[in-house]
């Protein structure tokens, strides 16, 4: 019988202490299906020299690298290798045992069973493990999470990116995956809406084009404010990195100069003519210059409360003069008008009066009456 081929299936096994892996040959199969099964010390390939002197060795050994993976090789044989592993009346051997060929596929149908089982085990508990080193990872990415009110989103995907290549996340399988810690609110829900469309196992490129389309800000909005942004109150500093965090939201390829111009002129005047421009090269030269000047801001800026404070004052507790008094010429007195003393005898004098007008009224009509009666 003449075998110039056998089938080996290579399979990563565990090493006896079961700490690590091993590369194994579990099974021998020829052209004719008969299959053979090596015993369990003469698994290890490194038992098998003349296989692993081969050229196509590191191939399947990069081929198989997670335990209980295993790959079917066909391997045409050299005369050496012939004699490893046929005897000269053809039957299979090797190290001198004869090796077991196997009568039924039963056996061998429910290892296979075991082994995709054990596979899918491992599988699961792989990507548990992935989801886990993956949100630890993304707790030291240094960029803030995303939310529709982002000003710039070109510019956070490009950080986005720049942070997974800094971590050596290249796959875009794991880039779909990751970006999803970093969205919040709505941009979760249309997360969601492209796994259904798109599915984590479409290309990176795709859904970074997607992003842009849905979040990308194309109006004016957001550069009238950063450049409209001027100082009102609090620290100089303070308003000094907000300016330059809007103005980089909308173009971070600005030149020094420029940012310097930009930040400055919505400064105070007062503080801004004591700043030279040619000193100053970079935004940082300019913070700490003003920073000479928040003495001053909080001088102005308590002398404007306290001088508020006073006014206020005054004109609350300023005394004014009775117009009681006044219309009915009693001189200029202050006091309240409702317990003018002045004011309560005129009210009592023309009630009295009143009084006296409609009693005088009734007995002139009486003695009218009495009159015409008698005439």
């Amino acid at each position: 019988m003449k075998m110039d081929r056998l089938q080996f299936e290579f399979t990563m096994i565990s090493s006896n202490d079961g700490k690590s892996n091993v590369l194994a040959i579990t099974s021998i199969t020829t052209e004719e299906g008969k299959c053979y099964v090596l015993p369990e010390e003469l698994k290890p390939v490194i038992h098998h020299t003349s296989i692993i002197k081969m050229n196509t060795f590191p191939k399947i050994k990069n081929s198989i690298k997670k335990r209980h993976q295993s790959r079917k090789i066909w391997i045409k044989l050299d005369e050496d290798q012939k004699k490893i592993y046929i005897d000269e009346e053809g039957n299979m051997q090797f190290s001198d045992q004869y090796l077991e060929e196997m009568s039924s596929k039963q056996p061998r149908d429910k290892d296979d069973s075991l082994q995709n089982i054990l596979e899918k085990l491992i599988e699961t508990t792989t990507k548990k493990e992935n989801q886990h080193n993956l949100k630890h990872i993304s707790e030291k990415f240094i960029i803030e999470k995303f939310t529709s009110k982002n000003s710039n989103a070109m510019q956070w995907i490009e950080n986005f990116e720049k942070e997974c290549e800094r971590f050596n996340i290249t796959k875009d399988e794991t880039k779909i995956d990751i970006l999803r810690l970093f969205l919040e609110k709505s941009c979760l829900d249309w997360y969601r809406s492209m796994m259904i469309k798109l599915t984590v196992h479409s290309e990176w490129n795709e859904w970074k084009d997607k992003f842009l389309e849905t979040f990308k800000n194309r109006g004016w909005d957001i550069v009238t404010s950063a450049l409209t942004f001027r100082y009102k109150e609090g620290l100089l500093i303070d308003y000094a990195i907000k300016k330059e965090r809007l103005i980089l939201d909308v173009n971070k390829s600005i030149d020094p100069k420029t940012m310097i111009d930009l930040i400055a002129t919505g400064l105070p005047g007062f503080i801004l003519n004591k700043l030279n421009r040619d000193e100053l090269d970079s935004s940082t030269d300019l913070f700490n210059e003003i920073r000479k000047y928040e003495g001053m801001m909080y001088k102005k800026n308590l002398t404007t409360t306290k001088s508020g404070t006073f006014i206020y004052k005054n004109k609350s507790d300023e005394k004014k003069p009775c117009n009681n008094c006044k219309s009915l010429d009693k001189g200029i007195r202050y006091h309240p008008e409702e317990s003018c003393w002045f004011k309560k005898n005129k009210i009592e004098f023309e009630k009295a009066f009143k009084a006296k007008n409609v009693n005088n009224n009734s007995i002139i009509e009486v003695d009218m009456n009495t009159e015409k009666k008698n005439e």
